[in-house]
């Protein structure tokens, strides 16, 4: 279907008794949870409309293009535990784009050494069974005193004994907890945020101890090769945009890109009206028995009708968090690994992403970086010059090739609403998939997924709003991440 324009889905069919037969569904929000949700609601046998107000699929996690590069707007990774992300994969036909690790293997250079030259430790895992499976990496770690790392050992089992849907636990903060077990400032600096702000997008003083155990207690803690990291060896927007759109349309989805739902309204049968517009004059009505609201929480909150929650005002509470990318194109190659986290530096995460950019076909010498900074608070404003000044030295101090390389390119991407804030209390602000009024559903990583704000939760929460609204009509549904972690 061509961009901008948006079909009219077929009146609800309805029986001598006025039951729906065949419902019509939109799905507001055309992010990986409104097209996971659109792809199992058309699965199911829906008439289903995807709406997005961009002129493109996959919401944060997206690609565009610059100077002849395919750029990803952020570094976004997924971990062997992320059965959700991976079914995704499979079901736009992507997951040899973006394969994992054959074991867990992250280079930590420490630039906070007396000598002042970057010290290199490594988190990896041994084929050995839990918590084996990480005890030799955490006994060699060279950022951590001996006392410090038994004492996270210690820690990583009392984290393990934690229930992460236990409410109680929504109430704390992670730092407090890791302080009262044992953990030193540096042993969270050096392992516990290292891991914890880019998974959480947050300080583990500003993080729930719910979330963070979600986090630790499946990624570390579940399997041997829980924590084995993944990511897009293509540009994000091969894989959320053009496979997505594609196996959109091989369901039978009608997407309507550059198309915003302006308000939802009940129609006289029982169903809804979506109003939307895609420009001056081109407001128009769909009609449909199911509603699925894939947007943001402010903008949910915008769109929601009377009575679909207790108090829709709670989604105003739920804070978001920024993150910034920094895109580094220097004129020779300064790093020889896939990626490295940093200690000691204001650098978080640096990534080669050269190759999937498309530089290393046009100019062999050159070598682009993508720096990414999670809970970007106090960078997210900074101008372009200011970062570039604070940066660039921090890289060189980092990778010595650097020093004297030549900076061809050197640009910022900013995401000041990336993810909820995973603040503690935020659990019980999170709504489920299903509403107070038949046939809206909410889905998006910041609804009640159990997860924090990550493409894994996304799926999920489209999976979710799926499964709700199916059951609503009186449709089986069968759940396809209980046999993708099966």
């Amino acid at each position: 279907m061509t961009e901008g324009t948006t079909t009219r889905p077929e009146r609800l069919r309805t029986d001598e008794a006025g039951r729906p037969l065949g419902a019509a569904a939109v799905v507001i929000g055309g992010g990986l949870a409104g097209v996971t949700a659109a792809l199992e609601l058309a699965g199911a046998g829906l008439q289903v409309t995807l709406l997005e107000g961009r002129p493109r699929l996959g919401g944060l996690a997206f690609s565009f293009r610059r100077g002849g590069m395919s750029v990803d707007n952020g570094q976004h990774v997924y971990l062997r535990c992320c059965t959700a992300y991976q079914w995704f994969l499979d079901r736009v036909g992507a997951r040899h784009l973006a394969p994992l690790q054959d074991r867990l293997d992250v280079p930590v250079l420490d630039v906070g050494h007396p000598s002042g030259r970057p010290r290199l430790g490594r988190l990896r895992r041994a084929a050995l069974p839990v918590p084996l499976h990480l005890a030799a990496s955490l006994a060699t770690y060279p950022h951590l005193s001996l006392a410090e790392r038994a004492k996270v050992g210690r820690a990583a089992l009392a984290l393990g004994a934690l229930d992460p849907e236990d409410p109680a636990l929504d109430g704390v903060d992670f730092a407090t907890w890791l302080h009262r077990h044992g953990q030193s400032a540096r042993t969270v600096e050096a392992l516990w945020d290292l891991v914890g702000v880019a998974t959480l997008n947050a300080t583990a003083d500003r993080a729930s101890l719910g979330l963070a155990a979600k986090v630790f207690k499946t990624g570390l803690l579940s399997a041997p090769g829980a924590a084995d990291i993944g990511w897009a060896h293509v540009p994000l927007g091969e894989l959320h945009d053009t496979r997505a759109r594609a196996a959109l349309d091989g369901a039978g989805v009608r997407t309507a890109l550059r198309t915003r739902a302006t308000a939802i309204t009940r129609s006289a049968d029982g169903g809804w009206h979506v109003d939307t517009e895609s420009g001056p004059g081109t407001a128009e009505r769909l009609d449909a028995g199911t509603v699925v609201l894939a947007v943001p929480q402010r903008e949910a909150r915008a769109l929601l009708p009377d009575g679909a929650l207790d108090d829709p005002d709670r989604l105003l509470d739920i804070g978001t968090a920024p993150i910034l990318n920094l895109h580094v194109v220097y004129d020779r190659k300064v790093l020889r690994q896939p990626f490295f986290a940093a200690l000691g530096s204001p650098v978080q995460w640096v990534f080669d992403r050269t190759e999937s950019s498309g530089l290393a076909g046009a100019d062999g010498a050159a070598q682009y970086l993508a720096v990414s900074q999670s809970a970007a608070q106090d960078d997210i404003d900074r101008p372009v010059a200011e970062l570039r000044e604070r940066y660039l030295p921090e890289l060189e101090r980092l990778l010595p090739a650097a020093r004297g390389a030549g900076v061809k390119d050197f640009f910022v991407t900013r995401e000041r609403t990336a993810t909820f804030a995973p603040t503690p209390g935020v659990g019980r602000l999170r709504p489920q998939a299903a509403t107070g009024v038949p046939g809206l559903y909410l889905a998006g990583a910041w609804t009640a997924t159990g997860w924090p704000a990550t493409m894994e939760g996304a799926v999920r929460s489209g999976v979710q709003a799926a499964g709700a609204a199916l059951s609503g009509l009186g449709r089986p549904y069968r759940n396809p991440l209980r046999e993708a972690a099966a």
